[in-house]
C-alpha cells in the first residue's frame, strides 16, 4: 500500500438544525481502478448535489450525503485494474 489518503465528501445543508435526525447516505465510487466510469458518475452527482437545483436542494435539505469519490486510490495509483 501506498497510503495515498481516501477522500470524503459531506454535502448536505449546514445550516440546517435538523442535521442530527437525517438519514445519511454514503455513496462510494472508483472500488476497483479500473472502473473510471465510476469516477465521471460520482463527479456528476457532486456537481448536481451542490448545485443550484431545487431537488439539490431539497435533497441536501433531507438527506447527510457521504461521498468517497475513489475508494482505491493506491490500486489507481499502481495502474492496477481489478486489485
Amino acid at each position: 500500500m501506498s497510503g495515498l489518503t481516501i477522500p470524503l465528501l459531506t454535502i448536505t445543508n449546514f445550516n440546517d438544525k435538523q442535521n442530527e435526525t437525517k438519514k445519511i447516505v454514503i455513496i462510494q465510487a472508483r472500488i476497483h481502478p479500473g472502473e473510471t466510469n465510476s469516477s465521471w458518475i460520482a463527479h456528476g452527482l457532486i456537481d448536481f448535489l451542490i448545485g443550484k437545483d431545487l431537488i439539490a436542494y431539497s435533497l441536501r435539505s433531507k438527506y447527510i450525503f457521504k461521498i468517497i469519490p475513489m475508494i482505491n486510490p493506491d490500486g489507481v495509483f499502481m495502474g492496477n485494474y481489478r486489485t
